[in-house]
């Protein structure tokens, strides 16, 4: 097709790759595997991209940084064309709904199909704040209930700890930023907030260095030296005992590093001595406490 300057600001396939991050072997494999896009072509031959192409490459770079194929990113993005908002087309509810349907029949191909559509459209971020901690919150509070068994509520933290992971994964290490020591309290076995935390934290600029479930506190002063972290973040999903806190106030005194403590049983906490710091419950507020305490990193600082 010949190019009509007139019709439509169009881009050169260097200056998309410029914009993109993509270089222009991938740009071309793109088009010819997968047909993720059609750019237009110079009376010479040259590709010449619109915006909305480069829009399309945008979001299928970050369903690729979510654990997403190419190929599978290419088939979700092709059957959203013609859509003049694609976000119209997502009921929060809607979708908290059909998952608890696909968590309460085990069904993780459903689950997945949800997943990877909503992230077509939405920030990781977004999903995880009105799709995968209001899903979470509710599956914890059938189960209280007796609406909702153990095993569907494990079924869906395994199915969460697994794509979170592969978040890790898949997306850029950093290689500068504040590195922070993220771990679950002694006898906490739910990985999920503490993931999602460090999750947040790793897209504001921090580093995490995530040590998983039940961590002996005693093992953290070292940890974190050799580590070089400027903080030590733990989660707790259930109130901490007595003996735990006790433990945690001996953290706090043997570290030059300032200790913090979320989740979801922090919310309405008290925690019992000054040197520990009461993240709460809200991811936002949590790193906003954090970087008040450490300072923001340069990413985090433009986000503010």
């Amino acid at each position: 097709m010949a190019f009509n300057p007139e019709s439509e600001e169009l881009f050169p396939i260097r200056t998309v790759a410029s914009l993109t991050g993509v270089n222009p072997i991938t740009l071309r494999a793109w088009e010819r595997r997968y047909g993720l896009i059609k750019p237009s072509r110079t009376d010479s031959g040259h590709r010449l991209y619109s915006k909305k192409n480069i829009e399309m490459i945008n979001r299928a770079v970050e369903l690729q940084k979510q654990g997403i194929s190419i190929g599978r990113a290419a088939q979700l993005l092709r059957q959203h064309l013609g859509t003049e908002d694609l976000q119209k087309q997502h009921s929060w509810t809607k979708l908290r709904n059909e998952m608890l349907q696909a968590i309460g029949e085990f069904c993780e191909t459903r689950l997945n199909l949800i997943y990877e559509d909503v992230l077509t459209s939405h920030s990781i971020q977004k999903v995880i704040r009105h799709l995968i901690v209001p899903v979470l919150d509710e599956t914890g509070r059938r189960w209280q209930t007796g609406e909702m068994g153990v095993a569907e509520e494990h079924f869906f933290a395994v199915y969460l700890r697994n794509k979170l992971g592969a978040l890790f994964h898949h997306r850029t290490r950093l290689t500068r930023g504040r590195k922070i020591l993220v771990a679950c309290m002694p006898g906490e076995l739910h990985e999920v907030g503490m993931l999602l935390f460090a999750l947040a934290a790793h897209d504001r600029g921090y580093r995490p260095v995530m040590l998983g479930a039940n961590m002996p506190l005693d093992d953290l002063p070292s940890a974190v030296d050799k580590a070089d972290c400027s903080a030590i973040v733990l989660s707790a999903s259930c109130q901490p005992p007595l003996q735990a806190l006790e433990q945690l106030e001996r953290l706090a005194g043997a570290v030059s590093v300032p200790v913090f403590l979320g989740g979801g049983a922090m919310a309405d906490s008290r925690i019992r001595t000054s040197r520990v710091v009461n993240l709460g419950a809200d991811i936002d507020a949590g790193l906003q406490e954090l970087s008040h305490h450490i300072g923001p990193t340069a990413k985090a600082a433009r986000l503010q």
